[in-house]
């Protein structure tokens, strides 16, 4: 959507005007609508988002970073698992290369902060999917999905610290769904696209 003098304060508006991050604002809005495939939720947007931000900083200041440390840099400085003494290395790092470090971190917003932006400043809308079984059972598997990554990145995290006995784990998500009637059971994606349990068809 265009923008309108009308539309109210917005820190996420204000961000993108600092750092000229054009085009931010609609692919915000794309990704979190889904206009054109997976919907991306607030959280990854308001990370998507400060990691651009710290990118453009570290750009302003004659700058470069390849996206991977860039991924790195992020997590340092916002990962809750970090210890201080590594966060402020980070920062030190960033000065070295003319980066106000402070700044760029009171930059960086929050998923409600992105959530206001689309909703109040933009007057994005999610489109309605209460009628579609198809994308309901998509977001149920990519439920499941991060339920494995996370569970598999905390395992892994665990062994590594020597918290838990270093094994060949494998993590296994597998929703189910019974019929009471007949007994058969279902993935849960499965059960919603062919429309419920075909017994009573017989």
């Amino acid at each position: 959507m265009s923008d309108s003098p009308s539309r109210p304060n917005s820190k996420v508006a204000r961000v993108i005007e600092k750092y000229d991050l054009g085009g931010m604002g609609e692919q915000l809005e794309v990704a979190w609508t889904g206009e054109h495939g997976e919907r991306t939720s607030l959280r990854d947007l308001a990370d998507e988002f400060n990691r651009a931000v710290l990118d453009a900083a570290i750009r302003r200041s004659d700058g470069s970073i390849s996206e991977t440390d860039l991924q790195s840099a992020y997590q340092t400085l916002t990962g809750n698992d970090v210890s201080s003494g590594d966060r402020m290395r980070k920062q030190r790092e960033l000065e070295a290369m003319g980066v106000d470090a402070d700044a760029v971190q009171s930059d960086f917003v929050t998923h409600q902060a992105i959530h206001t932006y689309l909703t109040e400043y933009r007057e994005a809308e999610l489109p309605d999917q209460s009628g579609d079984p198809n994308q309901k059972a998509e977001m149920l598997e990519r439920l499941q999905g991060r339920t494995s990554a996370v569970t598999d990145s905390t395992i892994e995290g665990l062994v590594s610290s020597g918290e838990l006995s270093e094994r060949d784990y494998d993590v296994i998500v597998d929703v189910r769904v019974f019929c009471g009637d007949c007994g058969t059971d279902y993935a849960a994606g499965e059960l919603l696209r062919q429309g419920g349990c075909d017994c009573g068809e017989a």
